[in-house]
This record gives C-alpha cells, sequence and structure tokens, in this order.
C-alpha cells in the first residue's frame, strides 16, 4: 500500500502552481525514486518549466546506475517523459519526432512492464501517463493507449479496491478517475457506470462527483471531458520528506 500511495496516480500528482524545488538528494536511499524524480517531471508535464523538466530527465538516467533494483520503476517513469516530448513535437508539428519519441516511449513501457508485470509504481505510471495524454495523442494510436491505461488501472483497482474507501481523497479520486475514464475511452459501458456511481458515493462535494454526475446526465459529454485532475498535491513533498528526516 505504502508503495501505491507514493506513486499516486501518474496524471495529476501536483498542483497548478508550482514552486521551487531542491536539487534531489540522489544517494539518500531513504527518498523513493519517484519521490526524487517526480515533482520535477510534473514541473514540466503541468507548468511547462523545461529547465526542472531535463533536471527529473538527468536524474532519472543517474537513478537507473545507482539503483538496479527499481529499474523498472524508473524506465516508467523515463517511458512518461519520452511521452510528453512527443505529445510536444506534434504540437509543434514535427512529425517525425513524435514517431520518435512516442516509440521510445512505448519501448520504455514495454520492458518496464515486462520487468515488474504487476508492479503498482509502474501501473499507476503507465496508466496515469495515457490518463493526461491519451486523447493528445494521434487519433491512430489513441486506442491502444487508452487499452494500455485500462490494463494499468485494472492493476491497481485489483490492489486497491478493498480498501479504496480508506484512501486519502487525492488518491481514492484519481484511481477512480483512472478507471472511469479508461472504461470509457475504451467503450465498456457497464463498467463506466458502476465506477461512476462509486465515485458519487466515496468522493461527496468533490470535482470528481461533479463531473460524474454530469456525466451520468449526459453521456454525450464523456468523450470530450475528462474526470481526472480534479484534486492535486501541494509542490514541495521532496522539501517535506527532507525536513522530517532533519527533525529526527
Amino acid at each position: 500500500m505504502r508503495a501505491i500511495i507514493l506513486m499516486c496516480l501518474a496524471a495529476s500528482w501536483v498542483g497548478d502552481a508550482l514552486g521551487q524545488s531542491p536539487d534531489p538528494p540522489l544517494l539518500d536511499k531513504r527518498l523513493p525514486v519517484s519521490t526524487l524524480v517526480r515533482e520535477d517531471v510534473f514541473a514540466g508535464w503541468r507548468a511547462n518549466d523545461m529547465e526542472r523538466y531535463a533536471r527529473g530527465e538527468k536524474n532519472i538516467e543517474l537513478l537507473l546506475e545507482q539503483r538496479p533494483g527499481e529499474r523498472a520503476e524508473l524506465l516508467a517513469w523515463k517511458g512518461g517523459t519520452k511521452l510528453y516530448r512527443a505529445v510536444l513535437a506534434l504540437e509543434a508539428g514535427n512529425n517525425e519526432e513524435f514517431e520518435r519519441y512516442n516509440q521510445e516511449s512505448l519501448d520504455l513501457f514495454a520492458e518496464a512492464k515486462k520487468l515488474g508485470p504487476k508492479h503498482p509504481a509502474v501501473a499507476a505510471i503507465v496508466g496515469g501517463s495515457y490518463v493526461f495524454f491519451g486523447d493528445k495523442l494521434p487519433e491512430k494510436y489513441r486506442e491502444a493507449a487508452w487499452s494500455t491505461g485500462y490494463d494499468c488501472y485494472q492493476i491497481l483497482w485489483a490492489m486497491q479496491s478493498k480498501a479504496v474507501d480508506r484512501l486519502p481523497v487525492h488518491i481514492r479520486g484519481e484511481l477512480l478517475a483512472g478507471l472511469a475514464q479508461s472504461a470509457e475511452r475504451t467503450g465498456r459501458k457497464d463498467q463506466l457506470a458502476e465506477y461512476l456511481d462509486k465515485i458519487i458515493e466515496v468522493l461527496p462535494d468533490t470535482g470528481y462527483e461533479r463531473v460524474a454526475k454530469e456525466w451520468k446526465a449526459d453521456p454525450s459529454s464523456a468523450a470530450k471531458s475528462n474526470i481526472s485532475c480534479k484534486s492535486c498535491h501541494n509542490d514541495g513533498r521532496l522539501s517535506q520528506r527532507l525536513a522530517k528526516f532533519k527533525d529526527k
């Protein structure tokens, strides 16, 4: 459970307003690799801070050398960074560069899943990456992307479903949002209805509940909207962890 909570769900773990972050102490093995790279990666994803994003990419490479036992998780992160590079290339009209980065992302995700087929962090990163970027991909790639995302969320659901009511609101919400959105995008109407009902049940008075009710009232709106990213962690989690170490 701790590993799943540390990962959260890849598409929306940080706030819209991203602040400064200290240089991650890569040699401090008390810190999970996701804590070390998450904030810099999401500074790029959410705020287009490409300087911090590049630092995150560099640190992933360094951690791959330093922590071979966590290779699956790190490869999933690296795949997510390549996917965003692919989306940026596509938005810039560079189709050749998009294809290169997209294929690198596919290869990295495949290797990560081969190393850790049921690894919760791998499932969270890969699934969350596609929830965040799936609709931004060319139509010919969307079906496979959403299918992969659906499979990843099913792995997480198998691990977390019995405890979903006890999870923090953000993690509970992003889990169910990922399940609902990937079910909708892959045409699983019965499962979508089930997840929407669950969202309404366990996430009252949240953005997740609001969108779930909208989707139920107007099913056609689901294809044009997003139910994820309705709550966020504050930036600065790395700083908070480091401060706790100093207090001990």
